[in-house]
């Protein structure tokens, strides 16, 4: 089976290593643990990569515009409501805490602007997503999640921090295994081992 996965992110320098570029981040380590070769893709605004794992092929999208147009670099690659189900998109996600992620299916945008594009480029909302907490934790590991603009804004564009790429890092391992699962043995099984 043929699968795509997305990294969702904003482009440019100024945008990397912040949270909300976390989705990127983690599909280019994904990308980097399999050896794959990045080009640019005129056609998706995209940088892509196609790699095997086991038996199945993935493409591998890292779109190249902003984050609310990200369904621009999706709908070239699925076209029906049965493509969908092979579509599965990585992002961050204010509603979890930082160092958890969480695999969700047919579930709404919750107000993430670059999923939102992707439904409305789609038409569906039946994908496949892995949704990576950047919510703040304090010492006694309690959720901080930020309210009102100026607080989420500063929180999604600002910069990871050493010890937080670290942690990232750990967590992008158990991510890996979540997405080769879900190429071998579909969402289901990725979902009961991972969540």
């Amino acid at each position: 089976m043929s699968c795509i996965f997305v990294g969702l992110g904003n482009p440019g320098e100024e945008y990397k290593s912040t949270r909300h570029n976390t989705g990127r981040m983690l599909l280019e380590w994904f990308g980097k643990s399999l050896e794959a070769q990045w080009k640019f893709d005129k056609k998706l605004n995209a940088t892509v990569s196609k790699v095997k794992v086991g038996m199945s092929s993935v493409v591998l999208v890292l779109p190249e515009t902003f984050m609310n147009k990200s369904g621009n670099s999706v709908k070239p690659l699925v076209s029906s409501a049965k493509g969908a189900e092979k579509l599965l998109v990585i992002y961050d996600d204010l509603d979890l805490p930082f160092g958890k992620a969480k695999i969700s299916f047919n579930k709404s945008s919750g107000g993430h602007k670059g999923v939102e594009s992707i439904m409305k480029a789609i038409k569906t909302e039946k994908f496949s997503r892995i949704r990576v907490g950047i919510s703040p934790v304090t010492s006694g590991g309690k959720m901080k999640k930020p309210s009102g603009e100026e607080a989420v804004t500063k929180v999604i564009l600002g910069k990871y921090k050493e010890d937080e790429i670290k942690e990232l890092k750990k967590l992008s391992k158990k991510v890996n295994i979540a997405l080769e699962t879900f190429l071998s043995h579909g969402l289901e099984k990725a979902m009961t081992e991972f969540n």
